[in-house]
């Protein structure tokens, strides 16, 4: 008989029962009666109940056992009986009776509990991360993550393309994020960067003559934490493809996305589905319009609307003015609110300036009479043009907000999925996916008053250089597009601008001269010179996804071991102070920096 188990926690059914068999575990629950003690026995696998008697060989060892202690257990299987049976464990049908136990290592007491679904403080669990990930939940998320990576993998190479790792260390390159800076010992001064993504290298694969390269790639920004964004390091589906168009990618692409959501989206018994093919295509300017971001949940139904000109000189002045001085007005329904109390309305306005917004105006309706401020002001006939312009039945509510059009969007798009969760209009058993596309190529900076680029300088424009050479740069949209799934954006991407004449000029309009592209991106440009292909690709983030598929609202319980807020990793003690030898090798100093003084 093997040393430590014959079977798994989770394998033994009714047609071993008699057999004698040896298993390995750790003590999940124990239930002390007296003369008689039970054991859940938990693996990797599952859960076995071990029972003995106060008669048995192994009752002294047993009794005596702590919770998470690891022992190993020889014993014969028995029916449980009809009673006794647990129909919500797979191995509930029976149990062993040990004769032997062996203790392969003892467990203190413990600082957080493994059985059970209470909640712990982050620092806790994030402190004693090794016990955390015993437990039944983030154990089968880290389980999903494993199998949805392997689905990935086969899935793109199903779709013909070929596994590369590119470089982690690497130089520094202005990618939007700060770098993480690794110094080097041989060349004092120096200092290599953590990638923040693989975007050159793979670019440079597809000069290099490959075709359709992919990796699950590990990215480092020093960057903030928050719920679907880990600080340090993530995982992401990089890929990229020579001589394709934008169709091509999303052709490539959409079938391994759907795929994995839809063979994981009954994980644990979820039975969601996954939206068809192909997935929505929204132009950037009318998903900001229509959602108020560029990354919309279309599980929320409701819509927003413009109505500015509804309100141009008109009775309710506050809006006229703000409209006649270049602000806008938007609408988002509240479907069915009729019976809904006054504070329902009021609570969203103070939610509003919560969100550091002036507020949110609104309109009650019931029985197609409008109430409220603004009904009041602008009539039960403007009333009524703006509801039938949303669509709008006898007892739906509206919200307004009103601003700059950048203002107005954001608040009519938090409001929007504020309102949808409050009236429970959001369908959590959807996987709703969709592509924003035609994104602007240029924007007009307020701070620097300039024109910068607005989302990716690599991106070709839609017209190439006759686009830039003779169109206002702020009506230039570019072949980049961002991947959505229920409102998290897992990736952006685009068709890459591989002639260096265009390059230049895309630059040079955002202010930056050919020096300047010569030097901050020598090693691109300069492929570039010896023939470079069309090429696309983008980057799926694999926690996000596996985030979603998990059903977790913080990309944390996804994660084996992530740091916390403030990127420290509380198990390992990481960041860490150097040692005077570490930096000698480096030639560093390091500077003290004086404490904040408390604020008086």
């Amino acid at each position: 008989m093997h040393a430590y188990r014959t079977h798994s926690c989770a394998e033994l059914r009714p047609d071993h029962v008699g057999q004698t068999v040896r298993v390995s575990g750790w003590v999940h629950k124990k239930r002390d009666h007296g003369d008689l003690v039970f054991i859940d026995l938990r693996d990797h696998y599952g859960i076995t109940q071990i029972v003995t008697d106060v008669s048995g060989p192994a009752f002294g060892v047993i009794e005596r056992l702590k919770n998470e202690s690891v022992v190993t257990i020889t014993g014969v299987v028995t029916a449980r009986d009809a009673e006794a049976i647990n129909p919500n464990l797979p191995t509930g049908a029976i149990e062993i009776r040990a004769t032997e136990a062996v203790i392969q290592s003892h467990a203190q007491e413990l600082p957080m509990p493994v059985a059970g679904d209470a909640e712990y403080p982050e620092d806790i669990r994030l402190r004693y991360r090794f016990l955390d990930l015993r437990r039944e939940r983030l154990h089968a998320n880290i389980m999903l993550r494993s199998h949805v990576i392997s689905s990935l993998r086969q899935r793109m190479i199903g779709q013909g393309f070929t596994e590369f790792q590119t470089p982690i260390l690497t130089a520094s390159s202005p990618e939007g994020a700060r770098d993480y800076l690794v110094p080097s010992r041989v060349h004092p001064g120096k200092f290599y960067a953590l990638p923040q993504a693989p975007q050159m290298f793979k670019q440079l694969l597809m000069v290099a003559g490959f075709d359709r390269y992919f990796q699950i790639a590990p990215c480092f920004r020093d960057e903030d934490a928050r719920a679907d964004r880990s600080p340090g390091e993530f995982y992401q589906l990089d890929f990229e493809m020579s001589f394709v168009t934008q169709d091509d990618v999303f052709a490539a692409i959409e079938p391994v996305l759907h795929g994995v959501f839809e063979e994981f989206a009954d994980w644990q018994g979820k039975g969601r589905t996954v939206s068809a093919l192909p997935f929505a295509r929204i132009p950037y300017r009318e998903s900001m319009l229509k959602y108020g971001n560029d990354k919309p949940d279309l599980r929320n139904p409701l819509l927003i609307t413009d109505v500015s000109d509804h309100f141009r000189g008109s009775g309710f002045g506050r809006f006229a003015s703000m409209v006649d001085s270049g602000s806008v007005v938007r609408a988002i329904p509240a479907p069915n609110t009729a019976e809904k109390s006054r504070k329902f309305f009021d609570d969203m306005n103070s939610w509003a300036q919560s969100e550091g917004f002036p507020g949110l105006g609104y309109a009650t309706q019931k029985q197609g009479v409008f109430g409220g401020p603004i009904a009041n002001n602008h009539g039960q006939d403007g009333m009524r043009a703006i509801a039938d312009a949303l669509g709008l039945g006898p007892d739906d509510g509206i919200f307004f907000a009103a601003g700059s059009a950048a203002q107005a969007a954001k608040l009519a798009g938090l409001a929007r999925t504020r309102i949808g969760q409050e009236l429970g209009l959001i369908d959590e058993s959807r996987f709703e996916f969709c592509w924003i596309v035609d994104f602007p190529m240029f924007e007009y900076d307020e701070d620097a008053k300039k024109i910068d680029f607005s989302h990716n300088p690599f991106s070709m424009p839609q017209g190439e250089m006759a686009a830039l050479e003779s169109k206002d740069p702020l009506d230039i949209l570019a072949y980049q597009y961002d991947i959505v799934c229920n409102g998290i954006e897992l990736s952006s991407g685009a068709i890459r601008n591989h002639r260096p004449e265009i390059m230049y000029k895309a630059f040079e309009i955002a202010g930056y001269s050919q020096a300047d592209v010569d030097r901050d991106f020598a090693g691109m440009i300069n492929a570039f010179k010896f023939g470079a292909p069309p090429h696309g690709g983008s980057a799926p983030g694999v926690d996000r996804i596996v985030m979603l598929l998990a059903d977790e609202p913080n990309i944390r319980e996804v994660i084996t071991f992530p740091m916390n807020q403030k990127a420290e990793d509380l198990m390992m003690g990481a960041p860490n102070v150097a040692t005077a030898k570490q930096l000698r090798e480096l030639n560093i100093r390091t500077l003290e920096v004086a404490a904040p003084k408390p604020a008086v």
